[in-house]
């Protein structure tokens, strides 16, 4: 259609092409089992008051364009990303779940990227290309993950945070966040 979530996107853009700009767009819940629905931010509005979505737009745009600066500064592309947000008991727009992991974020390793090409991928994209090659109808239960999917799954993982955060990881149950997102 030429828009995303409502938003017009230039025409005549090569697969894996930066947009001019960042964008919001946001998604709700759909039923169990099923994907998440993609909104325009009309619709955000009226689902959550036009105060609260722009505070959440805003906070977005925000957070992803500081952790696309800082991971570019390390070799990575964060292409897009997935923020869920929520209402603390104070009514305060809270960030909850995983953030700017591979499991939500999308991350190419710069070196490698191109216009025009699905760039490789630190993140669980690799899974699902496996998946692609599996005969079976996209409903659960999923086929079982050989371990050379699971072993080189996590070494891409491992792989891209390393790079952001700088240090060896042994151990995928890291903890630590770049500074940037405990600041501001």
């Amino acid at each position: 259609t030429g828009k995303v979530c409502g938003i017009n996107i230039t025409e005549n853009m090569q697969q894996a092409e930066k947009l001019p700009k960042t964008i919001f767009t946001p998604a709700t819940k759909a039923a169990s089992g099923d994907h998440d629905e993609n909104i325009d931010y009309e619709k955000t509005c009226s689902l959550i008051g036009e105060e609260l979505a722009n505070d959440v737009r805003n906070i977005a745009i925000k957070i992803y364009e500081r952790a696309a600066h800082y991971a570019q500064e390390r070799g990575i592309i964060i292409a897009d990303t997935k923020f869920e947000f929520g209402l603390d008991s104070n009514n305060q727009v809270t960030l909850m779940d995983e953030v700017l992991t591979p499991d939500s974020s999308r991350f190419w390793p710069e070196k490698s990227y191109r216009v025009g090409m699905s760039p490789p991928s630190y993140d669980k994209q690799y899974v699902r290309d496996w998946l692609e090659t599996q005969d079976w109808n996209k409903q659960a239960p999923a086929p079982t993950l050989p371990k050379t999917v699971i072993d080189e799954t996590s070494n891409k993982y491992r792989e891209a945070l390393e790079k952001i955060t700088g240090k060896k990881i042994n151990n995928l149950c890291y903890l630590g966040y770049p500074s940037f997102l405990l600041k501001g």
